[in-house]
């Protein structure tokens, strides 16, 4: 445009950084942006792109160039800000954004406060999220759908699932009707929870009000189903899911594979996996993660390591879980050297073993009466640091059934001397 005369507006530029960074093309809309005159709506559309991205410190960089630049930020710049530092519950850095918000004279808008809510209830912080509820109505802005569902989804979030149907009913008092993403919220609170029947009447109330399940109430709803072993139920209504149009995701599927695992029934399990693919979701880690810790539970080895190969076959890469699973049936088979060859393995690709993986190793010995392997194993993580009660647990067991209470007792002694507080299975050794 500028190339035959045309000297683009600040909605020209809006329109064409916005389109950039929506493709992804953050860097390039930022470099463009160089060569052009900056507007706050410009900066607007690069910071909303970054933090998309979640680079916090390019979307603070930018920031900080719009007030060198003299242009003042407006409501929407700090609450994009706002907002990503919230997704990351880094509500410290939010807080330091809102203040400076008001020391430059601009007022917080509902999504501000939305955000800040959002944040806290991430960070468990349910009190504060509260607070800035109230601050919000002192401001005189009234709640709205958003905000309804944020603090829904926030109580649902921290087991708090009896003050967020008294939210919802609050909501409706007010005249703001509960939309899909509240029932689902609801839903999903009560699944976590193992209430059947809290999950049913709100996923009642949501058919009633004329709403439409999403895939996250009906991924919630073959939750609870799964959690009371109605598997039969729970396959029904993942075929509903179909024919009302909403197809099941890898989450959906992940929920049922896990049910079915946690109960012994790999059979149907590993079924669904072979049919995941019928319905357009690709097998992920996480799955193959419950696939591998059922059959290892029920004892049926040669069809988990030939799981393990398939893993391997199709590329996907391996976490801690993952490792730790395998860890974990390798011990229960006996094959110790095969278990410490894996640990290895995790080093070489740079996993670093957790309290779960030392305290599978150290009780596997102890369980064989390797006790004094399991104390030298257990000196080696204390000259790297990793330290958990549980970890000293299965040692303390160990001593106690192996070698004798006395011995039992100085690593007690030697545990708290280092600052490790016994849990609740420690002191049941």
């Amino acid at each position: 445009m500028a190339s035959v005369g045309y000297s683009p507006d600040a909605m020209s530029y809006t329109t064409i950084m916005s389109s950039m960074c929506k493709l992804g093309k953050v860097e390039e809309a930022r470099k463009l942006a160089m060569r052009f005159r900056l507007y706050v709506s410009v900066y607007n559309a690069l910071i909303s792109g970054f933090c998309g991205e979640y680079k916090l410190k390019e979307a603070f960089g930018l920031l900080d160039e719009m007030l060198v630049e003299g242009l003042d930020p407006d409501v929407r710049t700090y609450s994009m800000i706002i907002n990503s530092l919230s997704n990351v519950a880094n509500v410290e850095f939010s807080l330091a954004v809102f203040a400076k918000m008001f020391l430059r004279g601009c007022s917080p808008n509902i999504y501000t406060f939305s955000s800040l809510i959002k944040g806290y209830f991430i960070a468990g912080r349910v009190h504060e999220a509260f607070d800035f509820w109230n601050q919000m109505m002192r401001e005189g802005l009234e709640a709205n759908l958003v905000v309804y569902n944020t603090v829904i989804h926030g109580l649902c979030l921290n087991g708090k699932v009896g003050d967020a149907v008294y939210v919802s009913c609050q909501m409706e008092e007010n005249g703001c009707h509960p939309n899909v993403t509240s029932y689902s919220s609801l839903i999903n609170g009560f699944a976590k929870a193992g209430d059947l029947v809290g999950a049913s009447e709100a996923w009642n109330k949501m058919i009633t009000n004329g709403c439409h399940p999403n895939v996250v109430a009906y991924t919630s709803m073959v939750d609870v189903l799964c959690r009371h072993g109605m598997f039969d139920q729970a396959h029904s209504l993942i075929e509903k899911m179909v024919l009302e149009n909403c197809s099941p995701n890898t989450v959906t599927f992940n929920v049922f594979i896990k049910g079915l695992c946690s109960s012994g029934r790999v059979e149907w399990a590993i079924k669904v996996l072979d049919q995941m693919g019928h319905y357009g979701c690709a097998s992920n880690i996480i799955i193959y993660n419950e696939l591998l810790d059922g059959l290892f539970k029920v004892n049926r080895l040669k069809e988990a390591f030939g799981l393990v190969r398939e893993i391997e076959e199709k590329g996907i890469e391996w976490n801690l879980v993952t490792y730790n699973t395998i860890l974990s049936g390798f011990c229960h088979a006996s094959m110790l050297e095969e278990a410490l060859q894996l640990i290895g393995k995790m080093l070489a690709q740079g996993i670093k073993p957790d309290a779960v993986t030392y305290n599978i190793i150290i009780f596997t010995y102890c369980k064989r009466g390797k006790v004094k392997i399991a104390v030298q194993l257990l000196d080696r993580i204390h000259s790297g640091g990793d330290w958990h009660p549980d970890i000293y647990t299965s040692l303390l067991w160990g001593l106690c059934n192996w070698i004798g209470t006395e011995e039992a007792i100085s690593h007690l002694k030697k545990m708290i001397n280092e600052g490790i507080c016994p849990n609740v299975t420690t002191r049941m050794c």
